[in-house]
């Protein structure tokens, strides 16, 4: 078993673990362009895309496809997740701090065939700011997009953006498209970026991509990716095991030690940039009730909730922040205690028992898991939990749609304090399901997102995080390790902390 155990945050950049789960008929892409020659490498994953638009979807199984399909200016470095040049060569700030300019790769054709420039980077980034699109936030200090000239982009800012970026290359959701792409393709079921490979069918089974030949950074070793959805772990882990596919991020947390000197499998785990959590709606009473938030808060032990559900691979956290980062912040005001959350649940006058519908889903088993440990340890303090197990497509509907009591999912490819805590508890943020307002919260991720001493801002950070964990605007449990596995004799392949999957360096044994 190889483990690495280094991760450093430094810039922003967040990616939201949810994902829809659909049927439908095979959908044939439209890419053209793809065919690489040799072997395809077919990839278990739980949960298929819930389209392809990487401007629009927050679903982390999109985004194993799209991670392989699109580039960004620029790209996390895979051991310190420091951002290193992608489509841009390389980039300056002026010394007011206020204009980026960012120098392209020149000789980059899109799967479509036609060439990459700077038009296409400001369609792209434009197209997510006037339409308001899920990633719309990452911009918000950004004035203007500027062409200077076709391998020249300039981007002002109204004020200094440190981790700019970060913002602009973290993921995949902020991927270059070509111009005018929206109007001309449907990117829900077409992709056309300039990355390694091209999409080319997906269906309820799996997605397919081809090799891209005329890739810049040249041609995969392997003809193509199939990534095939197995929602079970033990099934993915036996699909590995007896050679039907070749890599899985899909093992079953109770197997991971046994795994250990297993020669049928290589086992990779590294610490992750994910958290785990739980949120409840304040528009649904009692939930609106913050002494009932903080006595569930107090109810639930993580540590337990944390071995059920990951057997070790995890470490309990109250905070986002995992504490291999410099913006770790050691606060964990709540002692498990049932005596401590019924003297809380009195003194805020509602009384018992309490009902609480959890959503999870069953296409990431430890969500399951968890909530029945959770309805356990909050049943002896008068609150009733129904476990109310869906599907992505509806879990993902009921969460836009405000239809929820409470919700356990989690957040992965974090890299800046901004993307752990910003749009997911600043008034009216993009994923402020919950509705969670608090002005002091607001004022300070404000000025936390545009200081640029590092020490500063991590005070600005923990002072946040220190009443977002008070106000139990989301009720943290853990922060997971990555754990994948493939093939003995596969090489090519870096397990990342951001969780990227990518495959163009992989070759087949």
């Amino acid at each position: 078993m190889r483990t690495t155990r280094s991760i450093t945050l430094g810039a922003a950049g967040a990616l939201l673990l949810s994902a829809c789960s659909g049927g439908g008929e095979s959908v044939d892409t439209g890419a053209t362009g793809g065919g690489g020659g040799g072997d395809v490498l077919v990839a278990a994953v739980s949960a298929q895309p819930d389209q392809f638009d990487p401007h629009v979807t927050s679903a982390y199984p999109s985004f194993q496809v799209l991670e392989n399909v699109y580039d960004t200016l620029v790209v996390p470095n895979a051991q310190d997740l420091t951002m290193e040049p992608s489509l841009a060569t390389d980039w300056e700030v002026s010394e007011d701090g206020l204009t980026w300019t960012f120098n392209l790769r020149e000789d980059v054709t899109f799967h479509d065939g036609s060439e990459f420039d700077a038009a296409d980077v400001v369609y792209s980034y434009n197209r997510i700011i006037d339409e308001e699109l899920s990633n719309a936030y990452r911009f918000a200090t950004v004035e203007s997009v500027e062409a200077v000239d076709p391998q020249t982009v300039e981007i002002t800012v109204s004020q200094p953006t440190p981790n700019l970026p970060a913002l602009i290359g973290a993921f995949k959701g902020m991927a270059i498209l070509p111009e005018g792409a929206a109007d001309e393709y449907d990117l829900t079921t077409e992709a056309v970026g300039t990355g390694p490979f091209t999409l080319e069918s997906s269906d309820a089974s799996s997605t397919e991509l081809a090799a891209y030949e005329d890739y810049w950074g040249g041609a995969p070793s392997v003809g193509g990716v199939e990534f095939r959805y197995i929602t079970e772990p033990a099934a993915a882990l036996t699909a590995l095991q007896n050679g039907e596919v070749q890599w899985t991020d899909n093992i079953p947390p109770q197997q991971i030690e046994s795994l250990e000197g297993d020669d049928s499998v290589e086992l990779a785990t590294t610490p992750s940039v994910d958290y785990w959590y739980m949120s409840m709606n304040y528009d649904r009473e009692p939930f609106g009730n913050p002494l009932v938030r903080q006595a569930i808060a107090t109810a639930v032990d993580r540590a337990a909730v944390t071995e059920a559900a990951r057997f070790g691979a995890a470490q309990p956290n109250q905070t986002a922040i995992p504490e291999d980062s410099f913006f770790y912040y050691d606060y964990a005001p709540f002692e498990p205690s049932a005596e401590e959350a019924q003297s809380l649940i009195e003194q805020s006058g509602v009384q018992t028992p309490i009902s609480m519908g959890l959503m999870v889903t069953d296409e990431f088993p430890e969500t399951v898991t968890a909530a029945q440990v959770i309805a356990s340890q909050l049943e002896p303090i008068g609150v009733d939990v129904e476990v109310q197990t869906v599907d992505f497509a509806t879990w993902l509907d009921r969460q836009a749609q405000g239809d929820f009591d409470a919700f356990m999912l989690g957040w992965l490819g974090n890299i800046d304090p901004f993307d752990f805590y910003h749009a997911q508890h600043i008034t009216d943020g993009s994923s402020n399901y919950q509705g969670y307002s608090n002005p002091q919260v607001d004022e300070l991720l404000t000025q936390a997102s545009t200081e640029t001493d590092e020490d500063a801002r991590k005070e600005l950070y923990d002072q946040a995080a220190t009443l977002i964990v008070d106000d139990v605007s989301y009720l943290y449990l853990y922060n997971p390790d990555v754990v994948q596995a493939w093939a003995p004799g596969l090489s090519g392949y870096e397990i990342r902390a951001d969780k990227a999957i990518n495959f163009e360096g992989v070759e087949l044994p």
